[in-house]
C-alpha cells in the first residue's frame, strides 16, 4: 500500500537521526505534484494531459562522497535511505566540505495573487489554446505552421535533514509558448513568444496582442533585407538583456562549474572588473513574485538576493552548500532541483541587471550605423561565448531608428561585451518566460530582468574573426 506524503511524513525525523549517525550528512526530500501539458500543433490537440506524481529522493554524504537514491513508491523510503546511505559510504574518502546553515522548522506556502491553475478546468485551459492557435493562424495565409503549449505544475516539496531542518513548501508555476512559421517560396521566418507566471491563472489569459504579434512578425519578416553582417554599436531592448545575462554570465557565475574548472575560476576571480562602473548584476529568489522565487532551496538554505557585479566589479558568485564550503564562501541558496528525480545543482534563479540613468532615446544618440535588436528567437552559449538571434530589428542611421532588418544574430565574447557597455538605460523590464537548462535538468523555471543597454563592438549577421 503506498503512502501519501502526510503518511510518510512521521517517518522522516526518525529516518534521519538513525541513518544520520552513519554519515555526515543526510536529507531526505519528498515531493507530489500534479499539472496539466497540452500542445497543439496547427490547430490540431496532439496533448492533452493532467497528471499527479509522488516520490522522492534521498541524499547522503559521507567523506566527502555522495550517494543518492529517487523513488516514487514511498513504501520504499526506508530501503532508499539505506541504499544512499551505503553508497555514500562506499566512494567517500575524503572531507566532507559543507558550509553552515541554520536548521528550521517552517511551512511555506509562495502566495498567489489570483487564481491558482488547479482550480481551472481542463476544458478551460484547452480552449484557452484553441483560441491562441486559432488567432496565430487568422494572421495571414502565408502561416505556415504554428504551435501553442500550456503547462502548469504545483509541486509541495517536504525536505527533513539530519541537521534538524523540517521545511515543507509549496507553489505553482504556469507556462504558454507560441510560435508562427510563415512561408513564401523558399522564405521561412518564425515568430516566437513565451509567457509564464507564479502568480495566477488571469496570467496567461488576454494575451491576443502578443500572440498576434509573434504571427505578424514572422509575416513582415519575408519581405525585409536581410543585416550585412559587421561589427557594430548596438542597442539591445530589456529581454534581450535579461536573455544575455542569464545565459552569458549567469552560468557562469554557478560556482559548481568554478571549483571544477580552474582557468574558470581564475577568469571568475573576486575583484575582476567586466564593466562600467554604473553595471550592477544581481541573482536571488528572494524578491517575490516571479519564476525563480521560493524561500528555501532545496538543501534547506534561505532564498537571498547575491550581488555578482558591484560598480562593474565581481563581487560574488551563485552556491550550494558544497560549493561554498570548497571555495570558503557563503551559500547562497541556489542549489535547486527539478523535480525528485534529480539532485539539486547549482542553477540561476531571478537574474537581472539594475536599472541605469541614461533615458532609452539617448541611447540611440551619436550612433552614425547600429543596430537595434528586440526580443529573441534562439541563443547558444559556449563557456564565455555567446550567440543570440534577435526577433525583431532595425538599423540605426545618425541616431534614428532607420529600415527593419531580419535575420539578426548578436555573437561575442561574455567577458569584453560587458566591458563595452556604453550605457545602461533607466528602463526596466522582467520576463518571466525563462526555462532553464542544466546537468538535464531542462525547464527549471527562473526569471530574467533589466534594462535597455548600448554596447559597441558587437559581430552582427556573421562569425567574429578572433574567435
Amino acid at each position: 500500500m503506498a503512502f501519501s506524503i502526510d503518511d510518510a511524513k512521521t517517518r522522516l525525523d526518525e529516518l534521519c537521526a538513525t541513518w544520520g549517525k552513519r554519515v555526515d550528512y543526510l536529507a531526505i526530500r519528498l515531493e507530489q505534484s500534479e499539472g496539466t501539458d497540452i500542445f497543439l500543433r496547427g490547430g490540431t490537440i496532439e496533448t492533452l494531459s493532467e497528471g499527479l506524481a509522488i516520490g522522492g529522493h534521498v541524499r547522503a554524504c559521507y567523506k566527502g562522497g555522495w550517494g543518492f537514491a529517487s523513488f516514487n513508491d514511498l513504501a520504499e523510503l526506508a530501503a532508499q535511505v539505506e541504499d544512499a546511505v551505503s553508497a555514500a559510504r562506499m566512494v567517500g574518502q575524503d572531507e566532507t566540505l559543507l558550509a553552515p546553515v541554520d536548521p528550521v522548522q517552517v511551512v511555506q506556502r509562495l502566495p498567489m495573487t489570483g487564481t491558482d491553475p488547479r482550480h481551472i478546468p481542463l476544458a478551460r485551459k484547452k480552449d484557452l489554446c484553441r483560441h491562441y492557435a486559432d488567432l496565430l493562424q487568422s494572421i495571414d495565409d502565408r502561416i505556415a505552421t504554428t504551435s501553442v503549449r500550456y503547462g502548469d505544475i504545483t509541486q509541495r516539496v517536504l525536505l527533513v535533514t539530519s541537521e534538524g531542518s523540517h521545511i515543507d513548501q509549496a507553489w505553482s508555476d504556469m507556462e504558454m509558448r507560441f510560435a508562427a512559421t510563415a512561408r513564401d517560396g523558399d522564405q521561412v521566418q518564425t515568430g516566437r513568444e513565451t509567457t509564464g507566471s507564479r502568480r495566477a491563472y488571469e496570467d496567461l489569459e488576454g494575451l491576443d496582442p502578443q500572440v498576434m504579434a509573434s504571427a505578424r512578425r514572422a509575416v513582415a519578416a519575408l519581405d525585409l533585407p536581410t543585416v550585412r553582417g559587421s561589427t557594430y554599436e548596438v542597442v539591445i531592448d530589456p529581454i534581450l538583456t535579461g536573455l544575455f545575462v542569464h545565459e552569458a554570465f549567469g552560468h557562469l557565475s554557478e560556482a559548481d562549474m568554478a571549483y571544477e574548472n580552474p582557468d574558470l575560476l581564475e577568469a571568475m576571480s573576486m575583484g575582476r572588473r567586466f564593466g562600467p562602473e554604473a553595471l550592477q548584476i544581481y541573482d536571488g529568489a528572494a524578491p517575490q513574485g516571479h519564476r525563480g522565487s521560493y524561500f528555501y532551496d532545496d538543501e534547506g538554505t534561505p532564498a537571498t538576493t547575491t550581488q555578482l557585479i558591484q560598480d562593474g566589479v565581481l563581487v560574488g558568485r551563485l552556491h550550494s552548500r558544497e560549493t561554498a564550503g570548497k571555495l570558503g564562501e557563503t551559500p547562497t541558496g541556489n542549489a535547486r532541483c527539478l523535480n525528485y528525480h534529480y539532485s539539486p545543482l547549482v542553477r540561476m534563479t531571478n537574474t537581472w541587471i539594475e536599472r541605469g540613468t541614461t533615458p532609452v532615446n539617448d541611447l540611440f544618440a551619436d550612433i552614425q550605423e547600429g543596430v537595434y535588436a528586440r526580443n529573441w528567437l534562439e541563443g547558444m552559449t559556449n563557456g564565455e561565448m555567446f550567440t543570440f538571434t534577435a526577433g525583431e530589428a532595425w538599423m540605426i542611421r545618425n541616431g534614428e531608428l532607420a529600415e527593419p532588418v531580419r535575420d539578426v544574430t548578436l555573437s561575442g565574447n561574455v567577458f569584453r561585451t560587458l566591458a563595452d557597455i556604453v550605457a545602461i538605460g533607466d528602463d526596466f523590464y522582467w520576463d518571466e518566460s525563462g526555462g532553464c537548462g542544466k546537468g538535464g535538468q531542462n525547464g527549471l523555471p527562473v526569471g530574467c530582468g533589466g534594462p535597455s543597454l548600448r554596447i559597441k563592438n558587437v559581430v552582427v549577421g556573421g562569425e567574429a574573426e578572433d574567435w
